[in-house]
């Protein structure tokens, strides 16, 4: 067994614990960042960079190096109800120096967070290790044991950060169960061509049973069709055919390339998951994230909470955490800093679950639009309001732990 010292252990190679890790490293703490895939190429992951975390990009100093990755600005988003176009929100109204959405694979992300983390002599990221136990000393978490390509490795550490996502192993471990608050959707990814001429670069569409999310990737589209929970096995048994023209039925204009839906393997299920923690930290350990609290797709928000939490806890815990192992009322600090905007946003999520997704998806006949989508389409100042609570959130963190060389 190999053994590794480290005054930070982050379990997870997510926008979450990437970068925590490049902002832990730029503090001056000896970082480890285990990832138990060999890469960050996982299809069909959220692509969404949100104006506050181009915000925080802007902060680090990367400005220059993120936007000469490929990537695709969005400024508004719309909801199309029975064919007929609702501007819900408009980024280039809000009050931050990014005034749009940028669409870019998330592995591209990722790598780029890696890559500028890998500029800090104490930054040190594991590939093809998955942790699978906690180390414990008289209750307190002092490290994790992890299986690595050739051998097991132990790694000792000051604290322990899970960032393993919405079915955290390392969460479990410590003994938490997460309250879940249930969701009456689950989505199916798969992409599509997008061609010249095609109309406005993200948008809703909700039609009687059914629902789509188009999402701009360039050359292609990234297609969320939203199916009711536990809705996947009955939409397959009816076949390939006739899941292709319910897509074109709902997006006319793409009703001429599904057959790019070649096979069921193209199309990803999304088990779609909504709980939070009531307590994300034990001595030693702290969760952050979506082990923390799993979000709905509904705006794409999850990936921002993630990095905003992040920024948090460096932001609290990188000062405590030079002298080493940090008190557990620190940990709680995060926590504290951290669960209001969690709960506002995921009670907005299930109201718009509620009161949107499903009475579109139990519809048997078309339906008009909702009253919120019709006052703010006839109203754009108002569209402000849902652009400020996906691209910002409730409360917007900014990078104050200083850098040390």
């Amino acid at each position: 067994m190999d053994s590794l010292r480290t005054q930070l252990c982050i379990v997870g190679g997510g926008p979450a614990g990437m970068m925590a890790g490049l902002l832990f490293a730029r503090a001056g703490i000896a970082v480890t960042v285990l990832e138990k895939h060999a890469d960050f190429l996982r299809d069909f992951r959220g692509d969404t960079i949100h104006p506050s975390t181009l915000d925080l990009i802007d902060e680090l100093g990367l400005a220059e190096r993120f936007r000469a990755l490929p990537q695709r600005r969005v400024e508004t988003f719309s909801g199309v109800v029975n064919g007929r176009s609702y501007r819900v929100a408009d980024f280039s109204r809000l009050p931050t120096r990014n005034r749009f959405l940028s669409f870019m694979p998330q592995w591209d992300f990722l790598d780029f967070l890696a890559g500028e983390a890998c500029c800090y002599p104490g930054f040190r990221l594991i590939r093809r290790t998955e942790a699978r136990d906690l180390i414990l000393v008289d209750g307190r978490v002092v490290g994790v044991r992890a299986e690595g390509p050739d051998r097991p490795v132990e790694i000792r550490a000051d604290l322990v950060l899970c960032a393993d996502g919405r079915h955290s192993a390392m969460r479990e471990r410590a003994g938490f169960v997460p309250r879940a608050f249930g969701a009456p959707i689950d989505v199916l990814w798969f992409r599509l061509p997008r061609r010249d001429g095609d109309p406005e670069a993200a948008a809703g569409r909700f039609g009687p049973g059914r629902i789509l999310i188009t999402l701009d990737r360039g050359d292609t589209w990234q297609c969320a069709y939203v199916v009711p929970k536990d809705g996947d096995a009955a939409l397959r048994a009816r076949g390939l055919p006739a899941f292709r023209a319910a897509v074109g039925e709902i997006a006319p204009f793409l009703a001429d390339r599904t057959d790019a839906i070649a096979d069921w393997d193209s199309v990803k299920l999304l088990t779609v998951t909504v709980d939070r923690l009531e307590r994300w930290h034990r001595p030693g350990l702290l969760c952050i994230g979506d082990a923390a609290h799993a979000m709905s797709p509904v705006g794409g928000v999850g990936i921002n909470l993630a990095i905003q939490d992040a920024v948090a806890t460096a932001n609290i815990l990188a000062g405590p955490l030079r002298a080493g192992p940090v008190a557990e009322a620190d940990l709680a600090r995060v926590q504290a800093r951290r669960i209001f905007p969690v709960r506002v946003i995921q009670m907005l999520q299930r109201v718009i679950q509620a009161r949107v997704i499903t009475p579109s998806l139990t519809a048997d006949a078309p339906f008009r639009a909702p009253l919120a989508l019709r006052i703010l389409d006839r109203l754009p100042f108002l569209q402000v309001l849902p652009a400020r609570m996906i691209g910002m959130g409730v409360r917007p963190e900014h990078v104050s732990v200083p850098a040390r060389a």
